[in-house]
Parts: structure tokens; C-alpha cells; sequence
């Protein structure tokens, strides 16, 4: 890559850079727990210049270790300066590594800053006529600004040249050093001149002229305008030494003697090797991705494929023969829509080996497509392999492909094993665990994304407008990578033997389980939810011009500036919490502190709250009513949550309120059809009921086994009390406590949650440990498991890692202790329900029940039962959810029947 004389020397205050990324950017970890954000920061600036000055080379400056010049001169300078935080020194080596493998110069020298080699080279540059180029944010350096040389700012996309320093200084470059002497750094604990500030300082130099001038007409300071003028020259002759000494240190020096001259610094060759090798340890996918698509491609070495398109039946009975004999075949659907509901098979893959396989194309359509084998005949011929038990398969997110062959009048039977779920059971929290992720992660093969054959955006094609030269490869690469996968991937799990059984036992039987749950669906009422959201847009209506009112001005309640201006300029309300970029906070806990004494945040909450139900789901639902089911049909997510837990989206059943009464009445809108009724089971405060389970603590084991309240019970310890005598506010207090340790609630939360103050809180939280000593032992001995092991279990033996839990930052690993704690509970749980669903799902099938699972929400599990068999499956429902586990206190499970699902609570 080399760099063209006549282009401008760009010149990179990377120690600038280093501390700006790491304290303006989120803190970013690996699943090591290794701190990657600064390194992705300054990282990012360096592509970004190499990008825009392609033909330049591009000189990166780093300050060196130990002392410069300017300690000799001052003791003091920068004494203030904390030490480089762990974080980020952890950083800098990466940092240097990345820099020199991108083949760019890299620059630390010793004696001297930075800023010092780039003043240099600026200079020595400028003198001869070529264009620099220094990318910093020091305002330091626009004191090297000159015709040749000009600033640019990647974080804030600012230029500066000599009309940008006047600009934004009110005074040349030439005099930028003057300013700092008069002004003082207090970053860099350049003492200046006391009691000039920075208006002072450009009345002195826009009046008189530099230090030099200053001192030499100390006489004709008093005759400027500016508030103080008088007196000004008596402090100035009074701080002639520290003046001078402040000009000294805020001069860059331009004299450093270098081993490099400015036509010595020239771009080399990336090496590839050595990006591969960082990319894929700190885990920036994107960067990975974009190395492995470029020229040759750098992967594993066993990717030699033979991928054949199908289009003769001669050719299909081989491979159908080859797929009988297999032990395991990966197979994959391609389809016309990602809806699981509406799409129709344009293809399908298999792989029998690593680097063997096959694509069989049905319906691709596009103008001049060749002729294609009948997608009936073909799926008739695949029927008894792909509906046989016996014949082991294993997919990528194979729900979807289940679903697809339903809609064609097959069921997908033998399914073994899943790449998604073997990924996300061996580590939920490494990567994401789509196809793509998992190829650069575990075989550093970037694989061919739909994007690239199907564009982007509005024109993107689907799958069936795909000429066959791209579908094939693209096609058959997803059976041969998901092969490859699992051969990667089982070996793993199989050396962990819990979560073998956690993958066999619990997430691959759910598969088809949650296929039918799916393609049931649940009955909406498209009345009842366009009704309510009539009367939402009347109550946002007023909601706005009541806060209007109490604003005593319009505004656009959903503009966070606008509303900060309110609340924070014109009403003068505290500011709890600041923005990134420094700006008050208008974040929804910030408006729910203000609510508490203000009327104007308690209205903008309700207006929140009902906008967002409004939005996503009055106005939503109804349009997601399939016309052909007259139900929507959720999708839910087996590999997103990290404890284990599901989740679902289009539409996101988790999310319905109900605590508050809009949010129940959407709820009354899942409706049962005729002769039927909603059942719904729930779990009664099962994560407490695991947390006594695991503790073992003979208080709370007591309380469920006698079958007591279990938050008036704790209301009564912790208060010293008998228990009739707890009121409801005790109650309420003892449950904030209750579920605040378990999701590892600090005193100074708790408090807030209750109106306490912290001293209060913590002494709830200390009686709570002297009645609870189990709990406190449990806390203990997990915190300690998580920083001896890395992570922590469920009961099943599920695992969560904690990447942070043994960071150097106090923060971060009092959050993944807390995330400890709370995580075996959560994961139980959610290992619980599941369990329960399989068991249900099985009886139902069994007994030939008159009824369906619906939804599965949280603790809950929803059904449609016929009305004359209410009963009878209730009752029974409540037996296997109960018997999913076995605790040392009872797994209550309560039911509740009604005509839509709010009624069944």
C-alpha cells in the first residue's frame, strides 16, 4: 500500500485519541472479560483517515513511557493526572499491535510527548511545501496550524485550518502558545497566570500582542477594556516567571531530533495474519468479516468444497441415496419469506460430509431461470426421509425449516441437533449464535451472506428471483456449514456432560413443541383492540395538553432536547443524571425520581407508557392477524436470553403490562373461540422458591412448606412481629426485599425503591441476613464459585459465564456478581417451564385432549381448552407443571380460567 510524496502527510496524536475513545465510548468487553472499547475506538479513527486520504501516508504517535523534558522544567506538571486506569492500559498494547499490522508507522519516542514527533514532522513537512494533515482533539496543537498545516477531528468530523483557529479562538495560530501561557491548563497543571481567565487572555493578545508584547507595554494594559485592566499589569509583572515558564511548557517543541524524516513515513503491507489473529481474540465480528471478504481469503484450511446443483432426477436419486445411508445429514429450507407463516420452499440443501453438498432448486422464477425439478414431486420423494424418527438430521435454527415443511403438508421428524442451540448451550453469552457469527467464530470462515447475492433494502430480491449460479453455492454452503458446525461444536458439549443433557434433555425436544405452539397461534379480537386504541389516542390527547399546561408552553413531548429545555432551564428542576455528551437526562428512571415531587414528569410517564402500548400494540396487533388463521402467530427465540429464558417477538407477548389496567385490557383481547376457554397456569413465585431450594435456609424452606404468605412471613421476621399483625405496607416493604436480593439489590436501590434512606434500607437488608442466614451463606458461596469457575449453574446444570466477573473494574464485576446471584434463579426457572412445556405438550398429544398450548409467557403457560373439559385438564396441567421439578419446598403452580386471557388471572 504505498503512499504517494505529493499526498499530504497524515500524522495521528494517538495518545490523544487513546484516552478520548476510552472515556467517550461504552465500556466493551470480549467474553473473556477483556476491555476492548478503547482499542475499537481508536482503531475505528485510524481506518477512518486511511479511508479518506488513501494516497497519503499515515503516521500513528504515541506518548512513550517515563518522564520528558517538561517534568525537569516544572515538578509539576501533570502531577494531578490520576495513573492510567487498568481498563486502558490493558488496551494499549493491542492498540500498537493493530496499528503496526495495518502496516502504518508507528511512533513513540522517548524524552519527549506526542505532541512533540508530530510538531516536528509537522514542521519539518510544512517546510518543505507538502501538506499535513494532524488528526487529534488537543487544542494544544492549533498552535502548529500554518498554511500547509491544518487539524481535523475525527470524533467531532471538524476541520481546522488558520480562518478555523481564528474562528473558534479569536486569535491566530501564532499566538495559540500566548493564550495557554496567560489561560494555564489545569489538564496538564500549567499554572498560567492567576486570575486570568480566558476573556482576559484575548484582551490582552487581540489589544497588545504575545507575552513578549505584553511585557514590553505593561504600561497600555490599563488602558483596555476589559474588567479588571487596571490592576491587570501588576499582576502580570507580579507572575512574570510563572508566565514565561507556562509559555515553555505549552510549547510543542519542533527540534526533536528523529530517526524518521517526514519522507521517510510510508504505509507497508497490512498483514493479514496478524489482523486475523486480534480481530478474532478481542471479537470484532464486523472487522473480521470485512478482512475474510477481502482479496484472498485467509480461513481454515479444510474448506475445499464440492457443492452441486441439482436439476436431473438421475442426480436427485443419488443424492437421496446418499442421504439414506447417512448416519447424520444437515439440511436447510430456502424460502420466500422469513414469516414462517406465509413462506413457500424455493429449495432445499442437505450435506453429507464436510465440503459435500447439494442444492436442489423448486421454484426460482426469475425471467430465463432453467428448468427446475417439480418442487411436489420432489417434496413427496423427500417425504418418508425427512418425516422419518430414525433418520438422525441436524439444521440451523431448524424451528423455521419445521415450519416451513408444515406449511407444505410435512412434518420434520428426527431432528438431533441444532448449531444454534449446541452454541448457545456450550456458551449463551460469546457470540451471537446466527450462522454467520458462529462460521468467523469457531471455523474463521466468513460466509456467503444473503446480501450478497440478493442486495439490500427495498430492492432486495427473495429467494426465488435468485439466478441458480448464486443460489446454488449459497445454498449448499448452508448445509455444508452447519455440518461443519456441529462436528466443531458436539464435541464440546459431549466433554461437558450436564450440558449435553441440558441440550438433549431440554432445548432440542422443544424444538417441534414450539414449532406447534407457533403455528397455533393465539384468537385476537381485532375490536376490542381497535376500540382501545381509539380511546388511548384521546387520553394521549389530553395527556399532551395537560403537560402543555403545566410547561405553560408547547412542546414536542417526544423530543428529548425540547423537554430537557422544560424541565431542566425553564421549570429548574434537579438534574439527576447526565447524558453522555453531558446534557440532563430525560431517561424514563430519571422522570420516575421527578415524578415523585413534580407533576409535570408524572405526566410525561403516562404519556410514555400509553404511547408505547398504543404503538406497539393496539395499533400493531390487529395488523398482525393472519388472514388465513384469523391469529397471530408469534415467534420465539430459544438463543437470545442468556439465563435460558424464552423470548418472543412479532409481537412480543413478554412485554403486555399487567399491572396496569390498559395493559390487562390488551390482554383481553387474546380471546378463546367458541367453546373454548383460556386457561392460564402460572408459577407462584417459583425464583423465591428456588432461592430456598438452593440456600437451604430453614426460614424460608419453613414458610413454603407450611404454605405461608411468604412476603408477610418475611414482612414478620424482619420487623419482629407475629404475622397477623403485618400490615399491608409491611408487606409490601418485606416483598421489595424478598425480590431485591435476588436480583442483587443494593441498599442504596432498595431504599429508593421504598422512599428509605440508605441507612434504613441497609438495616432491613441486615435483619433480612440475621433471619435468613442461609440466604447470606448462598450469596456468599456464589459470588465465590463465579470468580473461582468463570460462571455459575442451574439446577440443570446449565451454565451462565460472567466475562467481567474477575474485570479489573470494581463496577463491573459488583454488576456480574449480582448477575451470579440472580442467575441460577432466573435459569432454574426458565430450565423449569420448559421442562413443564414438554411435559404438557406430551400428555396433551397422548391423551387426545381437546386442547392446545397458545403462549408461553414468563412463569405461565397458556391454553385453549374445550369448555366441557376445563376441569378436568386444569387440575392435571397443575400436576406435571408441579412435578417438572423436584424442590425441597413445593412448586405451586395456581390456574385460572376465563373467556380471554386477563379473565384466565
Amino acid at each position: 500500500m504505498p503512499a504517494s510524496q505529493s499526498a499530504p502527510l497524515v500524522l495521528v496524536d494517538g495518545s490523544s485519541y487513546l484516552y478520548r475513545a476510552f472515556h467517550a465510548l461504552p465500556p466493551l468487553t470480549n467474553s473473556k472479560g477483556e476491555s476492548t472499547g478503547a482499542v475499537k475506538g481508536v482503531i475505528s479513527m485510524i481506518k477512518r483517515l486511511m479511508k479518506d486520504y488513501p494516497e497519503s501516508p499515515v503516521a500513528v504517535v504515541f506518548d512513550a513511557k517515563g518522564k520528558t523534558f517538561r517534568d525537569e522544567l516544572f515538578a509539576e506538571y501533570k502531577a494531578q493526572r490520576p495513573p492510567m486506569p487498568d481498563e486502558l492500559r490493558e488496551q494499549v498494547e493491542p492498540i500498537h499491535a493493530l496499528v503496526r499490522a495495518l502496516g502504518l508507522p508507528l511512533l513513540c519516542v522517548d524524552g519527549v510527548e506526542a505532541d512533540d514527533v508530530i510538531g516536528t514532522l509537522a514542521r519539518q513537512a510544512s517546510a518543505q511545501g507538502r501538506a499535513v494533515i494532524i488528526s487529534t482533539g488537543d487544542k494544544d496543537m492549533a498552535q502548529l496550524v500554518d498554511d500547509n498545516t491544518t487539524l481535523v477531528n475525527t470524533m467531532t468530523d471538524t476541520v481546522m485550518d488558520r480562518v478555523g483557529v481564528e474562528q473558534k479562538f479569536g486569535i491566530s495560530p501564532e499566538l495559540i502558545i500566548d493564550f495557554l501561557a496567560l489561560m494555564g491548563d489545569k489538564v496538564d497543571n500549567i499554572p498560567g497566570v492567576p486570575g486570568v481567565g480566558e476573556k482576559t487572555a484575548l484582551a490582552l493578545l487581540q489589544g497588545i500582542g504575545g507575552l513578549e508584547a505584553l511585557y514590553a507595554n505593561l504600561d497600555k494594559i490599563a488602558g483596555l477594556s476589559f474588567r479588571g485592566a487596571k490592576s491587570m499589569a501588576a499582576k502580570l509583572e507580579a507572575e512574570r516567571d510563572k508566565a514565561f515558564l507556562s509559555y515553555e511548557l505549552a510549547t510543542i517543541k519542533t527540534d526533536v531530533e528523529l530517526e524518521e524524516a517526514p519522507g521517510d513515513l510510508a504505509n507497508g503491507e497490512p498483514d493479514r495474519e496478524v489482523l486475523l489473529e486480534w480481530y478474532t481474540r478481542l471479537e470484532f465480528k464486523a472487522w473480521l468479516d470485512e478482512l475474510l471478504g477481502e482479496g484472498e481469503v485467509v480461513q481454515s484450511e479444510a474448506m475445499e468444497t464440492r457443492y452441486v446443483t441439482i436439476t436431473a432426477q438421475s442426480e436427485l436419486d443419488e443424492w437421496l441415496a446418499r442421504l439414506s445411508q447417512a448416519e447424520l445429514f444437515a439440511f436447510d429450507t430456502e424460502t420466500t419469506s422469513l414469516n414462517y407463516m406465509e413462506a413457500e420452499i424455493v429449495g432445499l440443501s442437505f450435506a453429507v460430509a464436510a465440503g459435500e453438498a447439494a442444492y436442489v432448486p423448486l421454484a426460482h422464477d426469475y425471467p430465463g431461470a432453467p428448468d427446475q425439478l417439480d418442487r411436489i414431486a420432489v417434496l413427496e420423494q423427500m417425504r418418508p426421509l425427512l418425516e422419518d424418527e430414525n433418520r438422525a438430521k441436524v439444521g440451523q435454527n431448524l424451528k423455521y425449516d419445521a415450519s416451513v415443511l408444515a406449511n407444505h403438508g410435512i412434518t420434520l421428524r428426527g431432528i438431533r441437533f441444532d448449531t444454534m442451540l449446541e452454541s448457545y448451550v456450550l456458551d449463551s453469552v460469546a457470540t451471537r449464535h446466527d450462522m454467520d457469527s458462529l462460521a468467523l467464530k469457531y471455523l474463521g470462515h466468513k460466509t456467503i451472506h444473503f446480501e450478497d447475492i440478493a442486495g439490500k433494502g427495498a430492492k432486495q430480491l427473495t429467494f426465488n428471483q435468485i439466478p441458480l449460479e448464486q443460489a446454488g453455492p449459497y445454498a449448499a454452503e448452508d448445509a455444508d456449514i452447519t455440518l461443519r458446525l456441529h462436528q466443531c461444536l458436539w464435541p464440546r458439549l459431549e466433554a461437558e456432560g450436564e450440558l449435553a443433557r441440558v441440550f438433549h434433555d431440554i432445548e432440542m425436544p422443544l424444538v417441534p413443541v414450539l414449532s406447534r405452539i407457533e403455528r397455533q397461534g393465539a384468537m385476537l379480537s381485532r375490536k376490542l383492540l381497535q376500540q382501545q386504541s381509539g380511546e388511548l389516542g384521546k387520553r394521549l390527547q389530553e395527556l399532551e395538553q395537560e403537560a402543555h399546561d403545566l410547561a405553560g408552553q408547547p412542546f414536542n413531548l417526544g423530543s428529548p432536547k425540547q423537554l430537557g429545555e422544560i424541565l431542566f432551564e425553564k421549570l429548574e428542576l434537579p438534574v439527576i443524571r447526565k447524558t453522555p455528551k453531558g446534557a440532563p437526562s430525560t431517561a424514563e428512571e430519571v422522570l420516575v425520581e421527578l415524578a415523585l415531587d413534580y407533576p409535570l414528569p408524572k405526566v410525561l410517564l403516562e404519556y410514555r407508557s400509553l404511547s408505547k402500548l398504543k404503538s406497539t400494540y393496539t395499533d400493531k396487533l390487529p395488523e398482525m392477524i393472519n388472514p388465513g388463521t384469523g391469529r397471530v402467530h408469534t415467534s420465539y427465540h430459544q438463543a437470545v436470553a442468556a439465563t435460558g429464558r424464552l423470548s418472543s417477538s412479532d409481537p412480543n407477548l413478554q412485554n403486555i403490562p399487567i399491572r396496569t389496567e390498559e395493559g390487562r385490557r390488551v390482554r383481553q383481547a387474546f380471546v378463546a373461540p367458541e367453546g373454548y376457554r383460556i386457561v392460564a397456569a402460572d408459577y407462584s413465585q417459583i425464583e423465591l422458591r428456588i432461592m430456598a431450594h438452593l440456600s437451604g435456609d430453614e426460614g424460608l424452606l419453613g414458610a413454603f412448606r407450611d404454605g405461608l404468605d411468604v412476603h408477610r412471613a418475611t414482612a414478620a421476621e424482619v420487623f419482629g412481629m407475629e404475622l397477623a399483625a403485618v400490615t399491608a405496607e409491611q408487606r409490601r416493604k418485606a416483598k421489595a426485599i424478598n425480590f431485591g436480593l435476588i436480583y442483587g439489590m443494593s441498599a442504596f436501590g432498595l431504599g429508593r425503591q421504598l422512599h428509605l434512606g440508605r441507612n434504613e434500607a441497609q438495616e432491613y437488608i441486615d435483619r433480612y441476613f440475621e433471619r435468613y442466614p442461609g440466604v447470606q451463606d448462598y450469596m456468599d458461596r456464589t459470588r465465590e464459585q463465579a470468580h473461582e469457575k468463570g460462571y455459575v449453574e442451574t439446577l440443570f446444570g446449565r451454565r451462565l459465564y460472567l466475562p467481567e466477573i474477575n474485570a479489573r473494574n470494581k463496577m463491573r464485576v459488583q454488576a456480574a456478581e449480582r448477575t451470579a446471584i440472580n442467575a441460577p434463579m432466573q435459569g432454574s426457572a426458565a430450565d423449569i417451564i420448559k421442562k413443564a412445556m414438554l411435559a404438557v405438550d406430551a400428555w396433551l398429544r397422548e391423551e387426545g385432549a381437546d386442547a392446545r398450548l397458545i403462549m408461553q409467557v414468563h412463569d405461565e403457560l397458556v391454553l385453549e381448552v374445550a369448555t366441557e373439559q376445563v376441569e378436568a385438564i386444569s387440575a392435571r396441567i397443575c400436576e406435571l407443571m408441579s412435578g417438572a421439578a423436584s424442590l425441597a419446598v413445593p412448586l405451586l403452580v395456581e390456574a385460572g380460567v376465563g373467556a380471554n386471557w386477563d379473565e384466565a388471572h
